[in-house]
């Protein structure tokens, strides 16, 4: 059925995709482990060392099948020991990248690694919604200038 709407407000809008990816998949970073992503995230600066101990931040690493990452979302930043985690666009992102894994990586600015009930909430809420996409969650890092907690080496992720 083909429908004449005479009110353009009716019709429906349209995505357009368009994949360009700017690196050869064999020079991407692999990251097999915490200790290789948390290496990244320091090696790369993802985090401002000059600010991580300042102001909470909330990041998300794509990768693709073969473990190598396609790309890092800044996703919020927010005050000393809070920041807004939107699962939607987490999702909306990683869809649009063409992820097939994701890892979750925030701060704590105290310096301290261990999760809140907060934390441990957003993995378990985001994991869900990864399923339904059937994209794995399998990393969620809360780090400080100097150590990491791993929600995948403590047995916190069901993939």
């Amino acid at each position: 059925m083909n429908y004449n709407f005479k009110n353009e407000a009716l019709k429906a809008c349209e995505v357009s995709i368009s994949y360009r990816p700017k690196i050869k998949p064999c020079d991407r970073p692999k990251l097999l482990s915490s200790m290789d992503i948390f290496r990244f995230l320091m090696e790369n600066e993802v985090f401002n060392p000059d600010t991580i101990e300042y102001k909470e931040y909330f990041k998300v690493i794509f990768l693709n099948h073969s473990y190598r990452a396609l790309g890092v979302l800044h996703l919020s930043e927010g005050g000393l020991d809070n920041v807004v985690v939107d699962i939607r666009h987490i999702m909306q992102a990683a869809i649009l990248a063409n992820s097939s894994m994701v890892v979750l990586v925030h701060n704590h600015p105290s310096g301290s690694i261990i999760p809140s009930r907060e934390d441990n909430s957003i993995t378990e809420n985001v994991n869900k919604a990864c399923k339904l996409f059937d994209i794995l969650l399998i990393e969620h890092l809360i780090i400080s200038s100097y150590s990491y907690y791993s929600y995948a080496n403590e047995g916190q992720l069901t993939l």
